[in-house]
């Protein structure tokens, strides 16, 4: 095959959204169908590309002697961009419904799909200056749907947004210099090629840059301290925070973070160092932080931010435990979690699109007019809780599974923090439900004036099949879950 067919899924979106934003369409109508085809063909491109993977690595140009720029499809690189490219056609097709009363749609769509061909250059980076490339692109790209309603809190959010970002991806480059500086090569290799052999002498130095890495790259995976742009980003439109939140940014953190701990520096050299007790004290504190968080938290969209916030470190600390099986762990919980997050975020869509309604006590009685967005909402938050037999219960257990792997106190101590932070999510996500079906009997009189029971605000098919299919997957994945983990396990001990 080819090796230049590795280029179609980053340049078509790319050329797509380009189009859009100078030959603005006038009938929203064909807008619509262009985005969606556009969209569409990449993604069956994509996983055809996924499935027969082409062997070796096209090199793009060089920034210098040891700095390529390369593309590559791995096992790795099969995992994150089967997630994106799986999740984008139903994510556009919910947000036509959304849009259609918003300005500036063309600009939207146009840095919407934009962003799928930005997520794929990380996806199919061949090392890791590519998807240092990549990655400060994909922060570019996404600052204009940050802000597209051009609020001055959107405003305040995208300024927010590009400083944490800024700051982040400094403290990455600095890792990214001293690996290229002493490493064998910078193409990824399973297991690292850091030539510890010259850095002997100096070890903490290693680890040092690795934790700058750790929290640079940990920026965009939210990782405590440096969340805070994540749920001042909940003022962009849903469809955005949707993919923000469960795909594009984070999970891009997320990869990066993968990348660079098992493919650059080695998680042999790292684990059992103070590096690594850093990596895993700090992911417990995100999770204990952000679930207490989503339990004071009002506003509906914040409250699922902070969700978001304690997930993403439940992959961190999966990752941090420097093994195979917590690889194994962070990648399952990183796909079962895009699922479980972007069907969470539409419910919440669909609630503020159709009712206005935007903090959590407004919702009292809204489950009998918006049923099945509800019942859609329900079983994410179970999946999130970990209940048994959704998708989040066997992710976590495999986390649960790589901690006690570790036997140290660390490992115990994360345990702990998962079980508390279960309970956390099981009270702001499932009282939200109860809320939502079974109101208290102090409603109030504007309540009571407002339409009646029987007047259903569910939105229409484009924004209900996304969600149906999502729920459907949640269930799926808690129920037959181990062919997916047997097909990621191979990935996380190499292969591909």
């Amino acid at each position: 095959m080819n090796l230049y067919l590795i280029l179609v899924p980053i340049l078509l979106p790319v050329i797509a959204g380009l189009y859009m934003l100078f030959v603005p369409f006038k009938d929203a109508r064909k807008r619509n169908i262009f985005v969606e085809s556009a969209v569409l063909v990449n993604t069956a491109i994509s996983l055809y590309l996924l499935t027969n993977a082409p062997k070796g690595t096209l090199q793009l140009f060089s920034l210098g002697d040891k700095l390529p720029m390369t593309l590559r499809i791995d096992g790795l690189a099969t995992f994150f961009g089967s997630i994106v490219c799986c999740l984008w056609p139903l994510a556009t097709l919910y947000a036509f419904e959304y849009m259609e009363h918003e300005e500036r749609v063309n600009t939207f769509f146009a840095f919407y799909t934009i962003t799928y061909g930005i997520t794929m250059g990380v996806a199919f980076s061949g090392n890791i200056v590519t998807l240092y490339l990549f990655y400060e692109m994909l922060t570019m790209v996404t600052i204009p749907l940050v802000m597209h309603t051009m609020t001055d809190a959107a405003r305040r959010a995208a300024r927010k947004y590009l400083y944490y970002m800024i700051g982040g991806t400094a403290f990455a480059f600095i890792g990214m210099v001293f690996y290229a500086l002493f490493s064998t090569g910078i193409e990824f290799t399973y297991g690292g090629n850091l030539d510890v052999s010259r850095l002997g002498r100096y070890m903490d130095v290693v680890y040092f840059v690795y934790i700058l890495a750790f929290f640079g790259f940990g920026v965009k995976a939210a990782i405590f301290p440096f969340h805070g742009w994540l749920p001042e980003a909940s003022v962009a439109p849903t469809p955005v925070t949707a993919l923000l939140h469960a795909v594009a940014v984070v999970k891009s953190g997320i990869f990066a973070i993968m990348r660079f701990t098992y493919y650059c520096f080695g998680a042999d050299v790292v684990k059992g160092s103070w590096a690594q007790v850093i990596a895993v004290v700090f992911a417990m504190m995100t999770i204990v932080y952000a679930s207490t968080m989503g339990v004071r938290e009002s506003h509906f969209k914040r409250m699922m931010a902070y969700s978001t916030v304690s997930n993403l470190s439940y992959i961190v600390l999966a990752l941090s435990m420097m093994s195979p099986l917590g690889l194994l762990a962070g990648m399952v919980h990183m796909l079962f979690h895009a699922v479980m997050k972007i069907s969470g975020f539409f419910c919440v869509g669909a609630v503020m699109h159709k009712s206005g309604k935007n903090y959590v006590y407004e919702l009292d009685g809204l489950g009998k007019k918006m049923p099945l967005t509800f019942a859609a909402f329900f079983i994410a938050g179970l999946g999130l809780a970990g209940f048994p037999m959704f998708s989040g219960f066997i992710s976590k257990w495999e986390i649960a599974r790589a901690l006690f792997e570790e036997k140290s106190l660390l490992g115990d101590a994360g345990v702990l923090v998962l079980l508390y932070s279960a309970l956390m999510t099981a009270i702001y996500m499932i009282s939200t439900v109860v809320r939502a079906f079974f109101p208290g009997k102090e409603i109030t009189e504007t309540q009571k004036a407002g339409a009646s029971d029987k007047e259903k605000l569910d939105p229409t098919y484009r924004m209900l099949l996304p969600l149906l299919i999502f729920s459907v997957v949640t269930i799926f994945f808690g129920v037959c879950a181990q062919p997916v983990i047997d097909m990621i396990s191979v990935v996380s001990g190499g292969g591909f």
